[in-house]
């Protein structure tokens, strides 16, 4: 106790001090007296405590106070015996000055401590000592206004236990309950006034705002509630967080105003300020030549209220402001506008009002003060010859005062039960005790809406959403029109929005635009709201929106990359134009073959016929046709038996007819040869042997066909990577056999080897004697052939990277194959079908030999002939 006694004295000095410097107060009688704290002036100037009067903030709401009092001291069931008086203050508006009035109201408790009956005594102009009335007994206190006035008294109040009601604080810092255990408040915190403006940003679609306060307790505590909640609510992302100074310097708002557009994505903007700052912005914004650029979100400083924005309503179209819910008192109003200063005589203030109010001077001492200004007759009246609209937090200043009836209603059932009046019990009034009470209260209001705390003296939040809309196609028409309410959740009427250029399509707020379909977002590093947009290209489509994949090997993605689709199969069809040739070769072909097949056989014993080599032709003219037939395995449908024929018959009938032509030219090769130097003839020159060679050079290719089927049996497959071209919309799976370019020309390996030995012999049987007239017949034949299948393989392979490889690779294999056929049956048998059909005169045996060669060459063998006729 000895610690608190000096503090005590400290206290009663600072209070002495504040009544000796107020400007008065408002004094009702009562058994238990509330205070109050009203900004009825705003904040003086040049050193000045007080400035002018402040008509809404200020004096409807200490009236409200005292109309409330009025009408619970007339209940008579609502503290039956027990008159509530009051104590009403004017806190100008500054924190400070508040303080050194609220000291008055724990004066008697000050003295109640100190020392005995010398506390009770004063001394004024050295006469002698007579007891003083004993100051109040405040019981609680109704106020403070402004966040930053209320949180100063506060910390005095709750030294003394004092429970303090405010009407109009909305600092989330209050609801620590730590520090403030004695403020409750009627107005929700400021918190659930930042989550209702963070829902209202995510539903307007916005993720990228700034935010504007004004230095104070007020705005710094809402913008700091907001960047928090948005922080954990998450998509949306401060770009900027300024404050405005409490004394701003010249070109400050200039300032504001160029710094806001250093983030220009950044439209919506979340101000929590005075009046006076917002209206000082909304002035800078349209000297800087953005009238209709910023989208503003008000907080409930602004509200529904006119001034802020008068003569500036140009920029503030659009803004969407929000207010705590409220409704007008009709009871209030009835009481105010019958005010008048033979009624009212208990407002020290209203004098004062009332010269304002009226534009009016009242005489002092007879005299009036001002010629120029009309003297006041007393006669006006409120709304009749002034405009009069209630001030928004009427209502709550009388819930503030009825929540404190109940409490003392409750606490006096409880300590003072079948009294009338009040009772030792609470005499004086504990502080504690009522704090509980007033926590527990739960009524409805005036206004029909329920009074309630939490555990933190919060009321529960429920606010009114407005926005400022041009009623008549000029901004200077407007009007605030409701669009949404919130209470715990928000409900917003978006299609009641209006907005500058098309009045119904959102602006943006927001750092980066949403990526199109097929794109990811690319984040920047450190803004979780800002991105690149990277297009999901090649193959990749969209898994979510910051994720691409490539799609699988047998699928491409679709035309915008939201997904992936089958790639088409194709294959080389009968219709195609790519076929068309080759089929046209193949059947002339075939058509020709069978035309010397035939021709041969009815002709099998003629000359010609014989000493083409019977038993060779027919093999080699049964490759040629194999060979034609080719071309309609290669065409055909890939399938199981369809892979297997290829792989057979596309080695097969080459085989046989460079086996064929590799004999024919090597036995002419030995003749000639073995002539040279000796009559007898070479061995294995008989048409069986000649078969039989023929035969073996054609196994090596059945067997080696064979052995692969064995080893890897042939089958159909959907190659996607032949066509995988570099547009995914190009792709396509190619429907196919199991055949690579490698091993489709390995197939024909084998034959070209034979060709190419089989050429060599024909350059060395080049000089052969005329009588062996096959022989330069099979040399043209071979060397053409070598030209075609030169200009194959380039073609072949140097396409294997083009879109169209299926078709030109099939059409290039089976045009040279047929062209391979047609030189082997074009040079060597069309001719001497010729003769046998056209000329079968010359289709006879001759009878001179030249003696030379039958000196020095052997006869053929019989059945064999080395000549035709000529």
């Amino acid at each position: 106790m000895a610690g608190i006694l000096p503090l005590l004295t400290l206290l009663l000095t600072l209070a002495q001090a504040g009544v000796a410097g107020a400007a008065g107060s408002v004094r009702l009688a009562g058994g238990l007296t509330l205070g109050g704290l009203f900004p009825v002036h705003a904040r003086g100037a040049a050193g000045r405590a007080c400035g002018p009067l402040k008509k809404e903030q200020g004096v409807h709401r200490l009236e409200a106070m005292l109309y409330a009092l009025d009408r619970v001291n007339a209940d008579p069931e609502l503290l039956p015996g027990v008159r509530l008086g009051a104590r009403l203050l004017d806190t100008c508006s500054r924190d400070t000055y508040a303080l050194e009035q609220a000291l008055s109201f724990v004066q008697a408790l000050i003295r109640g401590r100190g020392d005995g009956d010398e506390a009770a005594v004063r001394c004024p102009g050295g006469v002698p000592p007579v007891r003083a009335a004993p100051p109040e007994r405040v019981v609680a206190v109704v106020g403070a206004s402004a966040s930053s006035v209320s949180i100063m008294v506060a910390n005095v109040l709750r030294l003394f236990a004092i429970p303090q009601i405010s009407y109009a604080s909305t600092a989330p810092e209050l609801s620590d309950s730590t520090r403030y255990d004695f403020f409750s408040r009627v107005v929700p915190p400021d918190s659930y006034q930042a989550q209702a403006m963070v829902d209202i940003v995510r539903a307007l679609g916005w993720n990228y705002v700034s935010t504007l306060a004004s230095e104070g307790n007020y705005g710094e505590s809402g913008v700091d509630a907001f960047v928090q909640i948005s922080r954990e609510a998450g998509g949306v992302c401060i770009a900027q967080s300024i404050k405005i100074p409490r004394e701003p310097k010249p070109g400050e708002f200039n300032k504001v105003i160029r710094r806001l557009m250093e983030t220009p994505n950044a439209r919506g903007i979340i101000i929590f300020a005075n009046e006076d700052d917002i209206r000082r912005v909304l002035e800078a914004a349209r000297q800087a030549n953005l009238t209709s650029y910023f989208l503003w979100v008000g907080s409930d400083s602004w509200g529904a209220k006119i001034s802020p924005i008068l003569n500036l309503e140009d920029v503030a179209v659009g803004a969407i402001t929000i207010l705590p819910k409220r409704a007008s008192i009709d009871g209030f109003d009835q009481y105010f506008m019958t005010r008048s200063l033979e009624n009212n005589r208990r407002n020290i203030w209203f004098a004062e009002f009332w010269e304002e109010n009226f534009n009016c001077k009242l005489t002092s001492s007879g005299t009036q003060s001002d010629d120029s200004t009309r003297k006041c007759t007393g006669e006006e009246r409120i709304g009749r010859d002034s405009a009069y609209e209630q001030e928004g937090k009427v209502q709550f200043v009388i819930d503030a005062v009825y929540a404190i009836a109940h409490a003392l209603h409750s606490m006096h059932q409880a300590l003072c039960p079948g009294h009338t009046g009040l009772c030792p019990a609470m005499e004086p009034t504990d502080g504690r005790t009522l704090l509980q009470y007033i926590r527990a209260v739960r009524f409805n209001g005036d206004a029909g809406t329920p009074v309630m705390f939490n555990e933190n003296g919060d009321a529960p939040g429920r606010y009114d959403i407005f926005q400022y809309q041009v009623t008549n196609g000029s901004a200077g028409s407007g009007s605030y029109q409701a669009v949404g309410q919130w209470a715990e959740t928000l409900r917003l009427d978006v299609e009641a929005l209006q907005w500058s250029g098309d009045p119904r399509e959102v602006p943006e707020s927001q750092c980066s635009l949403p990526c199109g379909p097929g794109e990811r977002k690319k984040m920047v590093k450190g803004v979780p709201c800002c991105w690149h947009c990277e297009a999901c290209d090649g193959y990749r489509f969209q898994v979510d929106e910051f994720t691409c994949e490539a799609c699988p090997g047998d699928m491409r993605p679709t035309r915008n990359h939201t997904g992936c689709r089958p790639t088409p199969v194709v294959r080389l069809s009968w219709s195609s134009p790519w076929a068309a040739p080759p089929l046209l070769l193949a059947v002339l072909g075939i058509m020709a073959t069978t035309t010397v097949v035939a021709t041969f056989v009815r002709h099998n014993n003629t000359p010609i016929v014989r000493a083409s080599g019977r038993e060779l032709s027919y093999v080699l003219l049964t490759g040629i046709f194999l060979i034609y037939t080719v071309t309609f395995l290669m065409v055909a449908e890939p399938g199981a038996a369809v892979c297997a024929a290829r792989r057979l018959f596309l080695g097969l009938g080459t085989t046989l007819s460079y086996s064929a032509l590799l004999t024919k030219t090597n036995r002419i090769y030995r003749i000639f040869e073995q002539g040279k130097r000796s009559v007898t003839p070479p061995p294995f020159i008989s048409p069986t042997s000649q078969l039989v060679i023929t035969f073996s050079f054609t196994s090596v290719q059945v067997v080696g066909v064979m052995a692969w089927m064995g080893a890897q049996p042939p089958h159909s497959v959907i190659d996607y990577e032949e066509q995988r071209t570099v547009e995914p919309e190009q792709a396509r799976g190619v429907l196919k056999c199991d055949m690579s370019d490698l091993s489709l020309v390995g197939c024909l390996g084998y034959s070209l080897l034979l060709m190419v030995t089989c050429t060599v012999y024909a350059i060395k049987a080049r000089g052969v004697p005329e009588t062996f007239n096959e022989a330069k017949p099979i040399g043209f034949t071979m060397y053409t052939t070598c030209i075609i299948w030169l200009a194959f393989v380039p073609i072949f392979f140097g396409t294997a990277q083009s879109a169209e490889k299926i078709y030109i690779q099939t059409t290039t294999l089976t045009v040279s194959l047929s062209l391979s056929a047609s030189v082997s049956l074009g040079m060597l048998y069309v001719p001497k079908t010729y003769v046998i059909l056209f000329h079968p005169e010359q289709n006879v045996q001759k009878r001179k030999r030249s003696l030379k060669t039958t000196s020095t060459v052997a006869a053929p063998p019989k059945g064999e002939g080395t000549e035709a006729p000529k």
